[in-house]
């Protein structure tokens, strides 16, 4: 050895034990304290976890399919009324609406996180007695994929969240391919309900019809769900009706819609209430949605050809 390298070793010496220590454990680095999760929702309110939400309340249909897809549905303990897919949820505590929710059953469940709709002024009392609501959008597709992302981000699914809003943009342009070529660019008319209101050219509704070829009647600047004057929709002329079944059955009995295209040819794309409100939620299964949409346009279509000249 060098007489020069001799004063390094006796520098080295006093720590020569703690180095046969980290050997020993096999040389691993300490961990690194994992990085706090932090969004803000669509009322600017900002929310961070040290770790993902264990305990989930859900106060939307669309938030609740959300967080299944997601993956974490073992952690919900609580869920809106209206929620009913999966069929799993079933088993959960319903709480009431958007307007009506069960405040002390839902602080009762003591939740870590609670996801509602921005409309619902009924979260203000569950903030009020200091449970974390974080609330959200739902209008259009950008706000579901912000919604399913900022949701991931919370409940550590971010991995998840690419995949889901993935297989959505894969099903609609899989619908859109199978619309019938009749029917491209056919004006049609989106019913809410029984109405007054119709889904608007800007809603998530809207939009799903704009990527199925189609021409909403209802303009953008109305809004995402206005409520219409029926003879807006005489005057407008709809060449496909799209609506709850029961409503559609006597649609001709309205005051002058029988002279409606869609009417007098008979395109009417009616569905049963659990159908239907697969179609009128904003969130994962829009991509199937838009296919049950195209599903009732082929069979329209189909029934216009076998029918007898």
């Amino acid at each position: 050895m060098s007489a020069a390298a001799v004063p390094a070793l006796r520098a080295w010496r006093p720590l020569l034990p703690l180095l046969l220590l980290w050997l020993a454990l096999g040389g691993a680095v300490p961990p690194l304290r994992a990085q706090a999760i932090v969004i803000h929702d669509d009322r600017g309110s900002e929310f961070r976890f040290e770790r993902p939400p264990q305990r989930i309340v859900t106060m939307l249909p669309s938030l609740t399919e959300t967080a299944w897809v997601l993956g974490v549905g073992p952690r919900l303990v609580g869920v809106d009324r209206y929620s009913n897919w999966p069929p799993e949820v079933a088993a959960l505590p319903h709480l009431g609406g958007l307007e009506d929710a069960q405040i002390e059953a839902i602080a009762a469940l003591a939740p870590d996180l609670v996801l509602a709709s921005i409309s619902s002024r009924a979260m203000d009392r569950l903030q009020a007695l200091g449970l974390r609501v974080a609330r959200f959008r739902s209008e259009s597709h950008a706000d579901v994929r912000h919604t399913v992302e900022r949701v991931a981000r919370l409940l550590g699914r971010e991995a998840e969240s690419v995949r889901v809003l993935a297989r959505i943009e894969r099903e609609l342009d899989a619908a859109a391919a199978r619309v019938p070529a009749a029917l491209r660019g056919a004006r049609v008319y989106f019913e809410i309900g029984g109405g007054p209101y119709a889904a608007g050219a800007s809603s998530f509704i809207g939009q799903t019809l704009t990527r199925l070829a189609l021409v909403n009647v209802v303009p953008a600047e109305l809004g995402p769900f206005p409520k219409l004057n029926p003879e807006f929709v005489v005057r407008a002329r709809p060449e496909l009706i799209i609506g709850v079944q029961r409503e559609l059955a006597s649609i001709a009995q309205r005051p002058g819609w029988a002279s409606i295209p869609a009417v007098r040819q008979g395109r009417l794309c009616g569905f049963e209430t659990t159908t239907y409100d697969l179609l009128v939620r904003p969130g994962p299964r829009m991509g199937e949605a838009a296919g049950l949409l195209v599903d009732c346009m082929l069979r329209v279509q189909g029934e216009q050809k076998a029918a007898p000249r």
